[in-house]
Formats: C-alpha cells, structure tokens, sequence
C-alpha cells in the first residue's frame, strides 16, 4: 500500500481531485490523470498535458493603473491532447459510466513510475471485457509519454475497435470565482494542422504574443499483425482506427513525443518524429524497466521509513514522488506552486521554492537543488529590471509570481509588496553552500545575487534612531498587508546582508581579483558593503516587551483579534469570503510568519521568544495557507509540543491525497509536499543547517517503531535510524565527516554506526 495510491471512485468530485493526484511527470513534461476514453456525458474534466516554463503572455486589465503596475503576465498553456484513446465492442463503446463495472482498481505505482486502471466490465448488452489501461512519462527520455491499453474478450464480443485521438486545438480551464485559478485567457495556442508523416501524426501549434512553438508527434501500434486500420485527419485533429477480431488479447501502444521551441529551437516537428523512430524499438516494458531503475536510485537516497503508521508512510512517499515529478531539472524551468499537475496559479514560480520545496532536495538531490539556483540566477537581469520599474536606482527586485521573470502578480499588496522573496532566495544560496562547499558558486552566483538584493534593502530601509527599518512591506501572512517592519521580512534581509559582507570580506582576503571582477562588473564601491554591514548590525527586529514575543510588524498588536472560534467553517478560507480590508485589520494570520522566520533563523532570538511567539501566533493563525502546518508542526517539535506536532504533521502529510484544503482539482499543493519532509527531517530529527555543521536533535513520536532517512552533506551520505530513546547515525558514502548531536559534536567513520540517546 504504501507504495502506491489507489481509487475506485467515480464522482465527478473524486474524478477531478483525481486528475491531479494521478499525474505522471518528470519535470519538463507533465500529463494529469485523465481517463483516455473520457467520462459521461456533462461531466468536467480538467484534462490537460503541459511543458514546464512552456506559457504565453496576456494583458493585465486594470480599473485604474498606476505607475509600476505590470503590464502583462505569464501563462502556464495546456497543449495538445495525445491521451483519448477509446475502446469498442462490436457497437458498444466502452465507458465506466454505462453498463455495469464488475471490477476496477486504479493505481498510481511509485516505486515503478506509472499509472495504470484495471477494468472488468459488462456492457450493457452483456458483453465482457477486461482492459488494463497503462501509461507513463518518462524520466529518461524527458519528451515521452506512452500509453499501454490491453483489451481481453471474456463474453461476447466479436470484434474490438480502438480509436486513438490527437487534438491540438485546446484550451486551458477557467474559474472565475477562485482568484487563485486564472479566469480568463482560456485560448493562447495558435493550433496547426495535423498532417502524418513517417508513420506518425504530428500537431504543432504557436503561442499568440511570446511565438513559443510545441508539438507532438504520436505513434500507435498493436502486437497483431491481422488488423484492419484507417486514418483520418481533419484540420487540428486525426483520428486512427485499428478494428481486431474479438477471439484473443490483443495490445496496443502510443507512443506521444513532445517538444517545444525554448529547449529544441527550430524544426520540432522533424526532430519530435526523428526522436520517434530512434525509439522505433523500444516497447513499454523497456520503458518501464528504465523507469525502476531510475527510480531506484532515486529512492535508494531519498525514501523515509516509517513504522508504525501506514498511512503517512504512504503520505511521505507520494509527496517526494510528486516533487520529484514536478521538478525542473534544465536550466529553463524551475518547479510552480502547483508543479505540473494542474493550471492553479497558472504555473508561475513562488518563494514557494526556495522555503519549501528547495530544502528536499538539498539535502537529498544536491544536483537538482543546484539547478533551481541557477535557474533564479537565469533571471537575474529581469530582477534588475522590476526594481527598476517599481523606482529603485540599483539592485534586484525578484518577482512575486513568474516563470520567465517577469512580474505576473497584478495584485501588488498579496505580490508585488512582498520583498521578503530576496531575502528568501538569498536563503536557498546560503544554505546551499554550507551544505554543499561549493567554493566556485559561491564567488560566482551566490556572489552577485546576495549582493544584488543586498543593494536593494538599502533602498528599501532606512536608518532612523539608530535602526534599520524598512517600511511598506508584506511577509507571509497575506491577511496583513503593507506594514512596517515585518520581522520576518526584517530578519531575512538582516541575514541577506550579513552574508554579503561576508562574501565581501572573503573575497577581499581569498580572491580579490575576482571580488575586482564582481565590483567592477556591479559598479560598486567599498562604502557600500559599509553599509550593508551597518543596516544588518542596525536591523530592526519587533519586541513586545510585555508578551516577550516577537511582534509581526508595527500595528499587528494594536487591532482587535478575529474570533476564529465563532467563524462559520463555510467561511474558510477566509480570503475567499471577506473582503481584504476586513482581514487587514485584525489580528489573524493565513500561515505561519513570524514562527516561520523562527524556524529559519533561529539564531537571530532566544528559546523563550521562540515559544512565547508561537503560543500567541498559533492562536490567531487559521492555516488558510497549505504552506502552515508544516512549520507549525516543526517548531513544535523545537518547543517540546510533540502531540501538537504530530498533529500539524498529519495534516500536511494527506493534504492532497485526502482534499484537506478541497482545491486539489486545481492541481497539488507542492510546497506543502516539500513541507511535509521537512516536518519529519527538520522537526522531528531536529535537523538544522548552520556555518558551522549540520545539527540534529532527534527523538521518535510515540505513534512509531521507528524512522530511517538519509541526507547529504558535503559529498556524504549520511543515515539516521530513530529507535525509543536512541539514534543511530551511520556514513553511507564519502569520506570521515562530523556532525553535532543534541549540541555535542560526534565523528562518523565509513560503515561505523554510532549511537546516541535521543530526547524522549
């Protein structure tokens, strides 16, 4: 069970929260789990197939716009559909919504990489079948997705027909009441005609304004020879036809090549079918015996096992699966919100991230983790830009949403206003680096993009009183908008520009000629980095003395607290029944901000903060945000709250598998995903990055026998097995590291296990 997901229903509701849940991906391609032959009459389906990064560009329609606004932003695009494939007996067409369904399990297999449904059906003139429908995305070959339908005559039947469909006339799915679903701009793709060619159909098709070209090429074939066949091709669409008799068994295959113009430039059409015939050979089981190896590998590093709740076990694995298919893992792409799985947020990028989604593969997949910063990197220039834009002299301003780089957030105070995303991606490079040492990003990328949006708190802040304070800002809690002196905004910039100056400062001494290279190339001087070094050491950071917590900005304590116990649950999410202002004006937090910046920096503030913080934020936090209870259930774990903790963990770890949030149509909650690793390896094996080393402070939840994950650090692997009362640290692979236990530092050898008592 634990390795794989499994439904029988067939609701319309289930059947969209399914589509999501039964994607298959591999980071640049993404298909959600549609049925090939569609469903009954009238009912929706958000079908869809899309290229990570692969968008068009629309117009923002603005009531009244002011300077600074954006005037376009990007678009996710659902291109062509190569999934319908229908089944006939004699003159009856298969469909689980008619006749009668004796069996059917569906089945999401992720130690083996696909999909597959498993069909008895009666029809209703009593003819029976059994179909197993298969399919998979390859993570080898990043273009392909294949489909396996096996049709078996128990009753009846005569003769099976199989219709396959290619359609590049398609559009993508609206929701005009839910802001956080596109409502508009269905129709971006410019769908050619379908033509055939070396065996194989082929659609192309054009975005309307960034000219970005896709196409497909699809391939069908059965294993019997004594077939008949007939094509047909209309405009945007071609439909084959493969007619068998009804005595035997019989498998058919489709084989759909994707590609698009941002990786393969010209000529996709003839490159999609070339790629077809250099895979002429290859037939599903060889597919599937390249996905479990590279899944192997995969999970040989990065699987959690847990004993003693089947559940989450189940929970933990399906998340890190669907990261690791929603990933980008090329230089053009980077992993959205909502990954590759569905079109909620319209496929742009977050801070999302780098807090949440970063961390997992830090620590497990350094290569991929790389990738991601160099992709941000990729984006530096349009970052210069927007802060242009918004009116700063120098410095980078990244984007709120985007996938390209552009700002597509056209709603600036949940957006635009929330700065805090430099100082959460100069985060992701600082952990990096001390994870990884790698010495020549660190005076190449990490250089110049701390030093960019270093430059720019400096003109965000000011200096006042003594202070450093910066003013109309948003953090994280977007039920609180444009105030002064968030500290989670606050203490992110203050690490942001403490590391600056530290970059600086060692560079001057290790490599001045290259720190020559970077300050020439930046137009910077030496009384700058002066400064940076000044508005850190300065850096205002909220403090009620009376509560003796950390205050979320400058007004929060002034207003009147909501009354979350008399809300109506129909009212959740809040931002979805009450108007912005309303919300503004209270005590109520959508997700963890200033327990967050807790979490991150712990450092920066003391143990009784940290828990006085978190008692009087928990209360006035709703979790409207899919990004909350991770960090909730992690710092309860900090604070010794295990039961709290364990419970903010098993709602992060089914969130999506059981609708918790009931948008999981619109596709699946990534960063939650993310957060649900991090809730195990960071809360309850207490694991923390820092200058010096890695620190864990480990102990098992009572509700387990036991737990065993492993982690990178510095080319080594190293496992960490949670028994009652011990841990057990063991180096996998590399050379002697040392580690801290519980504050103690400790030596492991190769193969050498150590033991050491956890708290209880």
């Amino acid at each position: 069970m634990s390795w794989t997901i499994e439904s029988s229903k067939l609701n319309q509701s289930d059947l969209l929260t399914n589509e999501s849940l039964f994607f298959l991906g591999n980071g640049y391609l993404g298909v959600r789990g549609n049925f090939e032959e569609g469903y009954s009459e009238g009912d929706k389906s958000i079908r869809g197939t899309y290229i990570n990064a692969f968008h068009d560009k629309v117009d923002i329609e603005y009531g009244e716009k002011l300077h600074g606004f954006p005037d376009t932003q990007e678009k996710l695009l659902n291109i062509m559909d190569a999934q319908s494939v229908q089944v006939w007996l004699d003159d009856e067409r298969f469909s689980l919504f008619e006749g009668e369904v004796l069996d059917f399990q569906r089945k999401l297999r992720m130690d083996q990489g696909y999909s597959e449904r498993i069909v008895h059906w009666r029809s209703p003139k009593g003819k029976e079948v059994n179909i197993t429908f298969k399919r998979l995305v390859s993570f080898v070959n990043r273009e392909v997705f294949v489909q396996e339908i096996t049709v078996d005559p128990v009753k009846g039947v005569e003769r099976i027909a199989i219709h396959s469909e290619l359609e590049g006339d398609v559009s993508n799915f609206v929701d005009p009441d839910d802001p956080r679903v596109a409502s508009g701009h269905a129709k971006r793709l410019a769908a050619g005609a379908v033509y055939e060619t070396d065996g194989c159909h082929v659609a192309g098709a054009e975005t309307h304004e960034t000219k970005m070209s896709v196409c497909c090429s699809s391939k069908t074939f059965s294993d019997k020879e004594n077939h008949d066949y007939e094509s047909n091709i209309e405009g945007a669409k071609a439909q084959e036809t493969y007619t068998f008799s009804g005595e035997e068994k019989i498998t058919f295959t489709k084989r759909n090549v994707y590609m698009d113009s941002m990786r393969y430039g010209q000529n996709l059409e003839k490159k999609a079918v070339q790629l077809q015939g250099e895979l002429a050979d290859d037939r599903f089981e060889d597919f599937l015996e390249e996905q479990a190896r590279y899944l192997n590998d995969f999970w040989k590093t990065s699987d959690i096992l847990i004993d003693g709740d089947d559940d989450l076990q189940q929970g933990i694995r399906f998340n890190m699966y669907h990261l690791l298919q929603s990933v980008g893992k090329d230089p053009k792409s980077n992993i959205a919100a909502k990954g590759l799985s569905g079109e909620g947020y319209e496929g742009h990028y977050f801070w999302d991230t780098e807090i949440y989604m970063f961390p997992f593969f830090l620590m497990t997949n350094p290569e991929i983790a790389k990738n991601l910063l160099l992709h941000r990197h990729s984006l530096l220039d349009s970052a210069r830009q927007r802060a242009k834009d918004i009116g700063h002299t120098r410095g980078a301003l990244f984007p709120w949403r985007t996938i390209t780089g552009g700002e597509s957030s056209a709603f600036f105070p949940a957006g635009t206003a929330q700065y805090h995303i430099n100082g959460d991606i100069a985060y992701s490079y600082i952990q990096y680096y001390m994870v990884s040492g790698d010495e020549d990003f660190f005076r190449n990328e990490m250089a110049e993009v701390l030093f960019e949006t270093s430059r720019l708190w400096l003109e965000v802040g000011h200096f006042h009183n003594g202070q450093f304070r910066i003013d109309s800002v948003t953090g994280p809690d977007e039920y609180t908008c444009i105030v002064n002196n968030n500290y989670y905004t606050n203490v992110m910039a203050k690490n942001n520009l403490l590391w600056a100056g530290k970059i600086y400062d060692h560079l001057k001494k290790e490599d001045p000629e290259r720190l020559t290279e970077l300050m020439n190339d930046l137009e910077a001087e030496e009384e700058e980095i002066e400064m940076w070094k000044e508005a850190a050491e300065k850096m205002f950071l909220p403090y009620n003395e009376e509560l003796k917590i950390n205050e979320q900005d400058d007004t929060f304590l002034q207003k009147g607290k909501w009354d979350l116990d008399t809300t109506p649950k129909d009212k959740y999410p809040l931002l979805l029944n009450y108007h912005p202002l309303l919300l503004y004006r209270y005590q109520v937090c959508k997700q963890a901000d200033t327990v967050l910046a807790h979490f991150l920096l712990e450092d920066f503030t003391d143990q009784d903060t940290i828990e006085h913080s978190y008692n009087y934020y928990e209360a006035v936090t709703t979790h409207d945000s899919s990004l909350s209870f991770c960090v909730f259930s992690i710092m309860a774990s900090k604070l010794g709250q295990k039961e709290k903790a364990y419970d903010y963990f098993s709602k992060t770890s089914r969130l999506d598998i059981d609708n918790l949030h009931g948008n999981t149509k619109d596709g699946l909650h990534m960063a939650n995903m993310g957060g649900t690793w991090m809730g195990i390896v960071y809360g309850f094996a207490g694991l923390r990055v820092k200058e010096s080393n890695v620190h864990f402070s480990p102990y098992l939840p009572e509700q387990w026998g036991s737990l065993e994950f492993n982690i990178r650090y510095r080319n080594c692997l190293i496992n960490l097995k949670l028994t009652e009362g011990k841990v057990v640290y063991t180096l996998v692979e590399g050379d002697a590291v040392r580690i801290f236990h519980m504050d103690s530092e400790i030596s492991l050898d190769p193969g050498v296990p150590v033991e050491k008592r956890t708290s209880l």
